[in-house]
């Protein structure tokens, strides 16, 4: 079902207001979402979306060719709302929690898409919307992942900064970079695979094939190149973040 074609199913599914004419949910969700809406907006928001001004809510960004899984407006039969405005949903959680809504919608294929946190009430959706915007920046080009900002959060601090995150690749990885590609991605791709193994250079080297001397040597160069220590907690956590924009910078073109 189409986003519109949802949005008609919930629109019927509403009380009238007191004037006894309802609005579109971009009308009402609008302001919600920007963070600046008043008390009595957020009231006036509850009463024609038929929806509590407290209660589990979070918020979904779409990218602009996605769609949204066929069904009435339940998130998958435990109990979820959904509104929409434009490529921004919010849902009112059910029994099931955000694993249900989060994995209709992967299943459909509605992605690219990032979700916020779980927030208390109506008047937090500001906040909500920037984080689950936060986390869709997170998400590869031509993907149709679903992911929450909770499972991306390093990442989401370095997409959501892109001039911290040029200059933390340009410091990080500058000497990197001027590599030939073939030998640039043989080291990136190991410290990748190592990282995925938990640090085991043992693990790491069965995973790519080779003696795990081979790897401890890539591994060995990436620190002289990059001036960092992969065994130094800090100097770690730079090198993953860089990883991050590497990744992110090359995604982009």
């Amino acid at each position: 079902m189409r986003r519109d074609a949802w949005a008609g199913a919930q629109q019927r599914a509403r009380p009238e207001t007191s004037a006894g004419a309802q609005q579109p949910d971009g009308a009402l969700l609008g302001p919600l979402l920007a963070g600046s809406a008043q008390p009595h907006q957020v009231r006036r928001a509850a009463q024609g979306l038929g929806l509590p001004e407290r209660g589990r809510y979070a918020v979904v960004v779409l990218g602009t060719a996605a769609t949204v899984p066929d069904g009435d407006g339940d998130g998958d039969g435990d109990g979820a709302r959904w509104c929409w405005c434009g490529e921004v949903g919010v849902v009112l959680l059910g029994r099931g929690g955000l694993a249900g809504p989060v994995g209709s919608l992967g299943e459909a294929g509605a992605g690219p898409g990032g979700v916020s946190p779980v927030v208390g009430g109506l008047a937090e959706l500001g906040l909500a919307r920037r984080l689950a915007g936060a986390a869709l920046l997170t998400c590869g080009p031509g993907t149709h992942e679903i992911v929450t900002l909770d499972e991306r959060l390093p990442t989401a601090l370095v997409a959501s900064r892109p001039e911290l995150s040029a200059r933390l690749l340009a410091e990080v990885f500058g000497p990197l970079l001027v590599l030939e590609p073939a030998e640039r991605a043989l080291l990136v791709g190991t410290l990748e695979v190592w990282l995925e193994c938990g640090g085991s250079v043992g693990r790491a080297a069965v995973r790519l094939r080779c003696h795990r001397n081979t790897v401890f040597n890539r591994l060995r160069r990436l620190e002289r190149l990059t001036s960092r220590s992969l065994s130094h907690p800090r100097e770690l956590v730079e090198t993953v973040l860089a990883l991050d924009a590497l990744r992110l910078s090359a995604a982009r073109g």
